[in-house]
């Protein structure tokens, strides 16, 4: 019997590598694994449909639901990341801590990047610093033009607007365009150490921390999506999908616990692992649905809260039956 042929659209990562690689594969599938710069992936998905399966940003998914509903996901995570260490402010701008972002200029990349969507949420549930009162300027981070791969609703009482075309954020951060921005990349400037940028938490490894231990919230950025003619021609194809994306991340689980050599040029990895779990338990990257996991509920309704979703989902609404349902022998 033939394997399924699909072209897979997804990042270079440790937890990913073995389907890359071909170690692993999902049974009755043959994998044609594509990398690209994860905003081309998105693109390219959203806007035309040009993989079988990709990773999928999960606000855009999220979006989708409601304009009907051509991606399928499965509660495969392929990134997460807190979210705290992406703002960055003017020097100039008088911003010291979060409460003075209100009514500020604030620059990101699309309203609906699920970073944005994230910093958005825990400043107004953790800081007070209300959405509405802040004017928001879209645009490209490093290079210019760009645009909102879905048309977002604006929440009332919210102002946004594009930069002009042959601008970047970065430099408007710079100059004081704007005051503050809020991202998924880091801005050039900060890399290259220009004193008019920084980071508004500098140590944001420890309000991260503080707050993983407060809310055991590890944030979600990307899905993995299967185009749902794919899906419905063959159902199978999500629970099989699923079960190789376990499966290669466990292989790299398993790098780790090689210490002969390092997988990775950083000298302390082994350290910080270890120094990883102590804050956030052994299975901290998780896939699939936990009952007593609320980081996709919490997503869900800023996605809701923020204009960007027309109602409040459910988590168990976002992803293929088979990809989630427990079988029993």
């Amino acid at each position: 019997m033939s394997s399924t042929l699909l072209t897979l659209a997804c990042g270079h990562y440790d937890r990913t590598e073995a389907l890359r690689t071909g170690e692993v594969s999902p049974r009755g599938i043959k994998l044609n694994y594509l990398t690209n710069r994860v905003e081309e992936t998105f693109y390219r998905m959203a806007r035309y449909r040009e993989f079988d399966v990709a990773e999928m940003s999960l606000s855009t998914y999220v979006m989708t639901l409601s304009q009907g509903r051509p991606f399928v996901a499965i509660p495969v995570f392929p990134s997460r990341m807190f979210r705290h260490s992406g703002i960055y402010v003017n020097v100039n701008s008088g911003i010291n801590e979060p409460k003075d972002l209100a009514g500020k200029i604030i620059g990101i990349p699309e309203w609906q990047v699920t970073a944005a969507v994230w910093i958005r949420g825990f400043l107004e549930e953790e800081y007070g610093v209300k959405i509405a009162g802040s004017t928001y300027r879209t645009g490209g981070l490093h290079d210019a033009g760009r645009q909102e791969k879905i048309v977002p609703n604006i929440p009332d009482g919210v102002e946004t607007m594009p930069i002009p075309s042959d601008r970047t954020l970065s430099e408007m951060l710079v100059s004081g365009e704007i005051d503050a921005l809020y991202t998924p990349r880091t801005p050039m400037p900060f890399t290259e150490g220009h004193p008019n940028v920084r980071r508004l938490f500098p140590d944001y490894r420890a309000v991260e921390e503080d707050y993983y231990g407060r809310t055991g919230i590890f944030p979600i950025m990307h899905v993995v999506a299967i185009r749902r003619e794919v899906y419905e021609k063959n159902r199978w194809i999500a629970r099989e999908l699923f079960t190789a994306f376990e499966e290669a991340k466990a292989v790299s689980e398993r790098w780790y616990q090689e210490t002969s050599a390092l997988p990775t040029v950083h000298p302390w990895l082994f350290d910080d692992i270890t120094k990883t779990r102590e804050v956030m338990g052994d299975d901290y990257w998780r896939y699939g649905l936990h009952d007593d996991d609320k980081t996709l509920s919490t997503f869900l309704r800023y996605s809701h809260e923020q204009g960007l979703a027309d109602k409040l989902w459910d988590e168990s609404e976002l992803f293929a039956p088979e990809a989630i349902d427990e079988i029993k022998i």
